[in-house]
């Protein structure tokens, strides 16, 4: 674990000790909960994916911040406090010293839940889809996207969320040079759907060989994450044409609405959820738990037996 930088960062203590140990771990992100899903499935998933977690043999650490401190795996009163605060912020880097002097409540994003499982040195992390680059306006561009190229650590996710343009999304991970591993497919999931026309530049179908793809860029002394991208289970997802079909429509309203900035993901997915019925709730629910136990794998991959780490 990192030299603990601030009074406001907090590392719980059964994943320090775990940590210690050289026993997989994996950090899991809290804006799903605060403004990713509704109640009470929110808190539902968050129990739900720690569950996953921990039948893959690994620790599952939720990150998030309550009343200005910076907690690495979230209790469950703590977990239940989040996911009913009144207005809870939405946190990415940027807002972390805005939250932790005003001692506020919020759920931390794909950048920020990367940049807090770095300090405390988790290196896998599962979530549902990346940010990246928006269809509207095109300049609006994920701070996960630059996290991605900073901090290392294997990123599981469903690709990114498919209300952005995946296209240029793709090609900013490559000019930021973060690996785009397909786990047991050869094309670029839209989330919801299992395709998307884009094909991963690498695959991988074994944790191990995550592990090993990892393993090999670090050791060249890289620094970014490997972005695992994992296709949602088969039962669960929507066919391509039905979500671009809801998705265009969301973003007509977006637009008509002036919603920009941070409030745009939770505005376009929130109506997708409308426009599908909870079809795409059901999708989202189920390639978080997916992702969960994928990355549980892969953390037992990194840690062969206890007391050892491959990277």
């Amino acid at each position: 674990m990192s030299e603990q930088f601030s009074p406001a960062f907090h590392v719980a203590p059964h994943v320090a000790r775990a940590l210690s140990l050289k026993m997989p771990v994996v950090a899991l992100e809290s804006t799903v909960i605060t403004h990713g899903l509704p109640k009470p499935d929110n808190l539902a998933l968050a129990a739900d994916m720690e569950a996953v977690v921990r039948n893959g043999g690994a620790t599952p650490a939720t990150i998030g911040v309550l009343k200005g401190k910076v907690i690495v795996g979230l209790a469950e009163d703590a977990l239940r406090e989040l996911a009913d605060a009144p207005a809870p912020r939405k946190i990415s880097i940027r807002d972390y010293g805005a939250a932790i002097a005003q001692k506020a409540s919020g759920g931390t994003t794909v950048a920020a839940t990367l940049y807090a499982a770095h300090l405390a040195g988790i290196r896998v992390f599962a979530t549902g889809g990346i940010g990246g680059v928006h269809r509207w306006p095109p300049h609006d561009v994920s701070a996960d996207l630059p996290a991605l190229a900073s901090y290392p650590a294997i990123v599981v996710c469903a690709g990114a969320k498919a209300i952005l343009d995946l296209p240029a999304t793709l090609e900013m991970l490559e000019t930021l040079a973060v690996p785009v591993v397909g786990y047991q497919t050869d094309e670029f999931p839209a989330f919801y759907s299992r395709e998307s026309g884009l094909k991963v530049p690498q695959r991988a179908d074994s944790p191990k060989e995550v592990a090993a793809i990892a393993k090999a860029h670090w050791e060249l002394g890289l620094k970014s994450a490997v972005l695992v991208v994992v296709p949602p289970p088969e039962e669960a997802a929507l066919p391509r044409e039905e979500v671009d079909q809801a998705i265009a429509q969301a973003l007509r309203e977006a637009e008509a609405q002036g919603v920009r900035g941070q409030a745009s993901t939770p505005f376009l997915l929130a109506r997708v959820s409308q426009l599908t019925g909870r079809a795409s709730l059901e999708a989202n629910l189920a390639l978080l738990k997916n992702n969960a136990a994928v990355a549980a794998q892969i953390a037992r991959a990194l840690y062969p037996a206890r007391g050892q780490y491959m990277v």
